[in-house]
């Protein structure tokens, strides 16, 4: 299969002993950069998605073929494993199916299917949670749906910040059961929690937002830690950027005026160009 060196890669850093950090990527440009910068594997976020495909906040708006689609835009501009943010995998087990078929489809390395209750409630402005029974199917869905088997599947589960440590861990713990390949944690806000929950379970895992007081590699390795997700802060720079650029033009800021502007030589090494080139005179005859 053609992503299957990707997702083994992936799969080596599960079974690793150290953790790392991810690169945030969101479209073909960030996922080369971070590929040419030497990241071990890329992190698409929900929020970033629906940031770079829509414009909008972090309130699951975007769909599974939206999403899906921008997965397979990077999937063909870079060899660089992506673990996908697959939210609550867009509607209940049997959706989830779907949502696992469609990323696989898309060259993603990995996903994670979360138990938090998407979209939000009526009336209910406070994150909940589906319940155990439910979050169970929804692995199981997951893992039957599954056609490359080196394809990873991650359990996820926001309960450290929503009910508690305890309910974290009998859900991890569940999750687990189910044969997932790792766990996605989110909310764990202490040394002693991170251990707690490592200590009741066995697989890989995953954190979410790590706390200045856990952000210490050697201790997240320790305690089974593989990848920590900081935020993704590549996608705000850039539109930071963009709105200075377009700011000083709208100012009248003459091109050659314009600051933090990307040089040609990293313009082209991010587009290919000399492959395109290359490629233009082996095929149309095009002088280089």
């Amino acid at each position: 299969m053609p992503f299957r060196k990707r997702r083994e890669s992936l799969r080596a850093i599960l079974s690793g002993s150290v953790c790392i950090r991810p690169g945030s990527v969101y479209d073909a440009i960030s996922i080369r950069i971070a590929k040419d910068l030497g990241f071990e594997v890329g992190m698409f976020g929900g929020s970033v998605a629906s940031l770079a495909v829509l414009g909008d906040p972090d309130i699951t708006l975007i769909t599974l073929t939206e999403l899906a689609d921008q997965m397979r835009r990077m999937s063909r501009a870079a060899a660089l494993p992506v673990l996908v943010d697959a939210d609550h995998g867009y509607g209940n087990a049997l959706n989830v199916r779907r949502t696992v078929q469609e990323l696989e489809a898309a060259g993603a390395s990995g996903l994670t299917i979360e138990d938090t209750l998407l979209p939000q409630a009526f009336g209910q402005p406070k994150t909940q949670l589906i319940s155990l029974e439910e979050g169970v199917g929804k692995m199981k869905a997951a893992l039957d749906a599954r056609g490359d088997p080196s394809l990873v599947i991650i359990g996820r589960t926001g309960a450290a910040a929503v009910t508690s440590v305890d309910d974290a861990i009998v859900r991890a713990q569940a999750y687990q059961a189910t044969g997932v390949d790792a766990l996605f944690l989110t909310g764990v806000k202490t040394r002693a929690d991170l251990e707690t929950i490592a200590a009741a379970t066995t697989l890989p895992i995953v954190l979410g937002g790590p706390t200045e007081e856990m952000a210490d590699w050697d201790f997240l390795g320790r305690h089974r830690v593989r990848i920590a997700v900081q935020g993704h802060a590549p996608i705000a720079a850039a539109t930071q950027a963009v709105f200075e650029t377009l700011n000083a033009v709208r100012e009248g800021v003459a091109p050659k005026a314009l600051k933090g502007l990307a040089s040609s030589e990293l313009m082209g090494r991010v587009t290919r160009e000399a492959g395109a080139k290359q490629r233009g005179a082996e095929f149309l005859g095009l002088k280089r």
